[in-house]
């Protein structure tokens, strides 16, 4: 599958809609986020059951600064509306691999029930 634009427009809609969604934080300009390019690419190829997309900063401005994008490229990936990881800087496949790995092999039931959790904790504090 290759990689989509994501925008302010499209983003909640890709987010929620799918169970597991890696997103590339890039810009046109960026000469690591070029050399990463390949890689994202190769591997939305081998992973038809991930979304990856891909946001070009310098035109999604609103959408990065809503995500606290200091630097790029930046990776995130989303399992179940939930951010399992983000990470500043241009990855080898290899590490891309692994990090595709491990979002696959979270227990997305503990996670719900931390978060839930946390939120319950909060609330009763306030």
């Amino acid at each position: 599958m290759a990689t989509i634009a994501l925008t302010k427009d499209n983003f909640e809609q890709i987010v929620n809609g799918n169970e597991m969604v890696l997103v590339d934080f890039w810009a046109p300009w960026c000469g690591p986020c070029k050399g990463f390019a390949p890689v994202f690419e190769a591997s939305s190829e081998k992973h038809a059951d991930i979304v990856f997309g891909k946001v070009n900063t310098d035109d999604e401005q609103d959408l990065a600064a809503s995500f606290n994008i200091r630097s790029i490229p930046t990776l995130m990936l989303f399992r179940e509306r939930v951010i399992l990881f983000s990470q500043a800087g241009a990855l080898p496949g290899s590490a891309l691999e692994q990090v595709i790995n491990q979002g696959r092999d979270i227990d997305m039931a503990m996670v719900h029930k931390e978060i839930a959790d946390r939120e319950s904790s909060s609330q009763a504090k306030a």
